[in-house]
This record gives C-alpha cells, structure tokens and sequence, in this order.
C-alpha cells in the first residue's frame, strides 16, 4: 500500500508540477479540467449511477468546463457564481452535519447528480482563475487546506481525547477529534501570518491569498483563514458523509494508494470558491 502510495504521488506530480509552472496558465486548467470530470465520474458511481452514466457524467462535467473555457469565463470576474456557489457550501455543509446520513437520504437523486456536477465545475472555475491570479496565490490557497490537514492529523494523533471527550463528527468520520481540528485552525494561522510576512513586499497582483486578505485587516485575514480551514475541515467530512451513505470506503480506485479524486479534493471543493470570493469582494 505505501509503495502503491508513494508511486502514485510521484506520478501526480510528475503531472500538475510542470503543468502550474509552464508559463501559461492554460496548460494546469487543462489538467485540472480532466481531475474534475474524474471526480464527476465518481460522483455519478456514488449515487448509484449505471457505467454509463457515470461517464455521462464526467462528459457533462467536462462539457460544462470546455464550454465556460471557450466563452471566456475565465477572464471574467465571477463574484456571484463565488458568492452563491460557497454560500450553497456553508448551508447545506450545516445541514448535512446536522443531519447526518439520513438527511442525505431525502435529496432526490437526480438534485444530488446535479448539484455535485455542479459543485465540482465551480471548483474548476475557481481552481483555474486562482492559477491565473498566479502561482503564489494558487499555492497559497492549496497550502492552507494541506496545512490544516496536517495540522489536524497530528494534533489528533497527539492530543485526540484529552481535552474534549466528544469525537468531532463520531457518526461520519469517528477518527477525527475537536482537538485536531483546532490544531488545523491553529496552524493555518500560523502558516498566514509567516506567508504574510514573506510577500509583504512584494507587488498585489502577485500576492498571496493572505497578503490580500490582510491589506484589509490583519484582523480580517486571521478571520478569514479560520473561515477557510473550517469549510475544508466541512468539506472532508461532507465527502465522508457521502461514502457513508453509499457504503464504500473511497470514491473509486483511479489513485491507487490514495482512492479516488474526490478522496483528494474533497477539503478543496468548498475552500476555493469561497477563498475567491473573500479575495475578490
């Protein structure tokens, strides 16, 4: 497993390394164009989709994408598709934690198939204008999703039951503890506040996501952070909820080692139209 692992992540790689950083931002929203409409394919399989139309799926998801591509969406500000988009996340994020399992039950099929597609191709849209922004603001919205996940998985493993004798969501992921995710907020601040202070400096258009947020406030930007690591904490366990539901441990096998795209995306899908929004409002 860890060499299926290991091989897998270096492929990966080996594959969106070279894409971020040609010179072009075209060649990473190509890229990431293919990972979104893989995980459309696995969300179609999650919701009991036949093969065929899962790969309907995918080809719609990929349609919508290309199609947006070519109209210039790209280039366009898109303040009310983020605003709508990671407000729909906030909302039904609260609700299915809530709820739970059975409240995912009474979404009618055809409404979760869509709003999933849906959901995913806004992901794309906000991946793709993220690398245009540049590649210090890409990497700066994606470090901090990794860093509260990191930050999460070791403050769990060291402090995991000490202070809070309630699991975080026992009934959809009863590995993860409030004492992690603390540590995730804790060490995405931290990582803000250094990112912060590396390009202060430099010119806005190439700023990062936190230098944006603080020519707010200082205050704003700490704010908004915790926001942010909250949502991929929401969206980790939103897409666990989803493989509860559908009796399955990964969203496919297209990563051996690692699952699905969807395994590996889910802290993203809320994150980056919401990080959007906040930079660009």
């Amino acid at each position: 497993m860890l060499k299926q692992r290991i091989i897998t992540a270096l492929v990966l790689l080996a594959i969106l390394l070279p894409a971020v950083f040609y010179p072009s931002p075209q060649a990473f929203v190509a890229v990431a164009l293919v990972l979104i409409a893989a995980g459309a394919w696995e969300w179609a399989r999650l919701n009991q989709c036949s093969p065929a139309g899962a790969i309907v799926a995918g080809v719609s998801c990929a349609a919508m994408c290309l199609l947006s591509w070519y109209a210039g969406l790209l280039l366009l500000p898109l303040k009310p598709i983020w605003v709508l988009g990671g407000g729909l996340w906030v909302i039904m994020g609260a609700w299915l934690l809530n709820g739970g399992v059975k409240a995912w039950a009474t979404v009618p099929r055809p409404l979760r198939l869509i709003g999933g597609v849906a959901g995913l191709w806004v992901a794309w849209l906000a991946v793709a204008q993220a690398r245009i922004m540049g590649i210090n603001f890409l990497f700066s919205v994606l470090v901090l999703v990794w860093v509260a996940d990191i930050s999460a998985y070791f403050a769990g493993r060291a402090l995991g039951g000490r202070f809070f004798s309630r699991k975080l969501a026992p009934t959809i992921s009863p590995g993860k503890t409030w004492e992690g995710a603390c540590g995730g907020l804790i060490g995405v601040v931290i990582c803000a506040v250094l990112w912060r202070g590396m390009d202060a400096s430099g010119p806005l258009e190439a700023a990062s996501i936190y230098t944006r947020l603080a020519n707010v406030h200082i205050a704003f930007m700490v704010l908004a952070v915790l926001f942010l690591a909250t949502m991929s904490i929401v969206g980790d366990l939103v897409e666990s909820l989803f493989k509860r539901s559908a009796g399955v441990k990964d969203s496919s096998g297209l990563l051996p080692g690692h699952g699905g795209v969807l395994d590996r995306v889910d802290a993203l899908l809320p994150t980056l139209p919401l990080a959007m929004m906040l930079a660009t409002l």
